[in-house]
């Protein structure tokens, strides 16, 4: 790896620091929970209530169409009878995961739900360590081979199902931001759990400023990031995770072993211009490692940024963050 130049940094998840000199004039804001996550919306502008309204119905229209546990959902329905004539935002975000099962060489896999299932990561599940003759079963069905895209109709393989949690929000922040620009609104903050999307500025015109939480203490950060119109999202191991026998098994799943990634990594961040691809990259770099993604960020460094943590504590950030980060901590900066 080339990497190797030494600064000092602070620790990562995601959280929104406002300045007390922000102008809160004409703000609109809401708070709901949707996709298995709380939701947190807030624009400025003379439009704002309007266009948080718009984002709040979007986002919970895109809950319905994309849930893996809503039986009315179009996920759902593939899930169960393999087959289904799509709508287009259920085709081009498939497309697009296809994309990045390709990217990342299949590190982002949208066809885990047999093995998260197995291992109880839903709702309403227990969670457990699955047998190893389930995993093996559950790894029959995994990998992109197995969905097949032809115009709006969407077949899978049998036993093969769907799981979008990894990119889904992802899309419905883009969508969000998409309709605070179309209402007028030049800056807002897009809270989607883990996922962070600003538009535009602060409305005092200065960068808006986004942290990243230590992975082992939530109420501590590693760094912070200043970013304007783009999206930082964050995957971790310590998100969601239960401990069995003295192991902990968090949420992220390899598919090429059917078990949680043990990749070397507590989290990683990533900030893009697009929020569907961050949403994606952030778990496929997690489960690939550190070594793998610097190579990917090599040939792809105009597509995103990433902060990695290690388990050893380690803090790395590409070269293309470099003017955007800062922290009290060491790290070490990803030279492409």
């Amino acid at each position: 790896m080339n990497f190797m130049r030494k600064f000092s940094i602070l620790f990562m998840t995601v959280a929104v620091l406002f300045c007390s000199a922000c102008d809160f004039d004409s703000k609109a804001d809401s708070e709901f929970f949707a996709m298995d996550t709380i939701m947190s919306i807030t624009a400025y502008g003379s439009n704002s209530q309007s266009a948080v309204s718009a984002a709040e119905n979007e986002i919970n229209r895109l809950d319905k169409l994309l849930s893996v546990q809503n039986e009315n959902s179009e996920i759902f329905k593939l899930n169960r009878d393999k087959s289904i004539n799509a709508s287009a935002d259920t085709v081009t975000l498939l497309k697009r995961a296809m994309n990045f099962y390709t990217l990342t060489d299949g590190a982002f896999d949208i066809t885990t739900e047999p093995l998260t299932r197995a291992w109880g990561f839903y709702s309403g599940l227990e969670k457990r360590v699955p047998s190893q003759n389930e995993i093996d079963n559950a790894l029959k069905t995994v990998g992109a081979e197995h969905i097949n895209i032809d115009n709006k109709n969407i077949t899978l393989d049998e036993n093969t199902s769907l799981d979008l949690g990894g990119i889904a929000k992802g899309y419905a922040s883009a969508k969000t931001a998409q309709i605070f620009k179309e209402n007028g609104v030049s800056s807002a903050l897009i809270s989607l759990g883990g996922n962070v999307r600003v538009v535009g500025s602060k409305p005092d015109g200065s960068d808006w400023s986004v942290a990243i939480t230590d992975p082992d203490d939530n109420s501590k950060q590693v760094g912070t990031l200043a970013v304007r119109d783009t999206a930082v999202v964050t995957s971790g191991s310590y998100q969601r995770y239960f401990e069995e026998n003295g192991h902990i098994y968090h949420h992220i799943i390899d598919t090429e072993t059917g078990y949680p990634a043990q990749s070397g990594l507590k989290s990683v961040t990533v900030v893009s211009e697009d929020d569907t691809l961050a949403d994606a990259l952030s778990t496929g770099l997690f489960v690939m490692g550190l070594e793998k993604s610097s190579k990917l960020y090599s040939k792809n460094s105009a597509l995103f940024g990433a902060v990695f943590v290690t388990d050893k504590n380690e803090i790395y950030i590409t070269d293309n963050l470099e003017n955007r980060f800062s922290s009290q901590h060491k790290f070490e900066v990803i030279e492409r």
